[in-house]
């Protein structure tokens, strides 16, 4: 098992040209052993992030630190080469004349051939590829090359591993399955791993921790339970999920007056003020129309997605459509009145 390391980033900016900075004194801590998602839209910084932590790129200024070695800093840029960092890139970019067990071992430099051996069988059997060593990577399907890369950047022991957007080729019947192949792999080697994604559902079922980063800065990093439940404003809650915004007035007894009723506040309010109430469309639920404590509502739509439906209901007093996450069997249809009642507690946002 790998020896554990930490990664800190303090302070990171960068800029291309004369543009805008894409990193703005982004900070991030990793935990030892730990798999994180960075996760952001197009253009937030997600790649630059990740090509100077793997020593592609030279920051204009801040520090990366693997445990207490200092990869780029003041007066330090470590090329790649020497970070001791394992890399996936998108589509597992194999190299196609070597053998798959000669693409596992191309890193294993310094050591003897019967190691050499020893440590491929190990990674393969570890991705659940044992016995595939003789095979060239056109003969493999996606997933299984994704596995290989993977092998192939932990057979060195590196203190830590990037993961590039790793799964975006696969179609969706395989990612869930791959992601949680190469889950196991990374815990098992208990190595410290960063995947860059912008896929929140990825992140969400991945991740250990979850950064969400917004204009070259991280705005929030967080368990995916908590990142789900205690987003740090609207942004971050419709962006890592859908999400239900309601102009409120909060009352002297910390309960939020909306167009849905009145919620419970999870936080304690110091005062009467008005704001923001987050609610996921799981805390909603459909109800008669006219029972009590429910409010009047009209169904627009019904998006059905097997598992569950997205319900949307028009309420008045509320300009927007609320979603409503329905399981099972559905009873409603659009056009048909319906009542809504609020389920748990609400977060109050300025």
């Amino acid at each position: 098992m790998n020896e554990l390391h930490e990664l800190h980033v303090e302070g990171l900016t960068k800029s291309y040209g004369a543009g805008e900075p894409v990193l703005r004194g982004l900070g991030l801590t990793v935990p030892a052993g730990a798999l994180a998602a960075v996760l952001g839209p197009s253009g937030c910084g997600k790649t630059t992030l990740l090509r100077i932590v793997a020593g592609f790129l030279r920051a204009d200024a801040g520090t990366v630190r693997v445990g207490d070695r200092v990869l780029t800093g003041p007066g330090t840029h470590l090329p790649p080469e020497r970070r001791s960092v394992g890399i996936v890139p998108q589509e597992g970019a194999l190299f196609p004349h070597l053998s798959v067990a000669r693409n596992v071992a191309f890193g294993l430099t310094g050591v003897d051939r019967a190691e050499r051996r020893r440590r491929t069988e190990d990674m393969l059997d570890l991705v659940g590829l044992a016995g595939y060593g003789d095979r060239m990577p056109h003969e493999l399907s996606g997933g299984q090359q994704q596995r290989v890369a993977l092998a192939r950047a932990l057979a060195p022991r590196p203190r830590l591993v990037l993961l590039d957007e790793p799964f975006n080729a696969l179609d969706s019947a395989l990612r869930a399955g791959v992601r949680a192949d190469v889950r196991a792999a990374l815990r098992a080697t208990g190595a410290t791993a960063v995947l860059v994604t912008h896929d929140q559902q990825e992140a969400l079922s991945t991740a250990d921790v979850v950064a969400v980063v917004r204009d070259g800065r991280v705005v929030q990093c967080a368990t995916p339970q908590d990142l789900y439940r205690h987003p740090a404003d609207p942004w971050v809650a419709g962006f890592v999920g859908d999400a239900v915004l309601l102009p409120a007035a909060v009352h002297a007894d910390g309960t939020a007056r909306t167009a849905l009723g009145s919620v419970p506040l999870a936080a304690p309010s110091d005062g009467p003020r008005t704001g923001t109430v987050l609610l996921r469309p799981e805390q909603l639920r459909l109800t008669g129309p006219g029972t009590t404590g429910a409010v009047r509502g009209t169904v627009t739509d019904v998006r059905f997605y097997g598992h569950d439906a997205m319900v949307t209901v028009s309420v008045d007093g509320h300009g927007d459509p609320v979603g409503i996450r329905v399981a099972g069997p559905l009873s409603v249809r659009p056009g048909e009145e319906t009542g809504i009642r609020v389920v748990g507690e609400g977060s109050l946002h300025p």
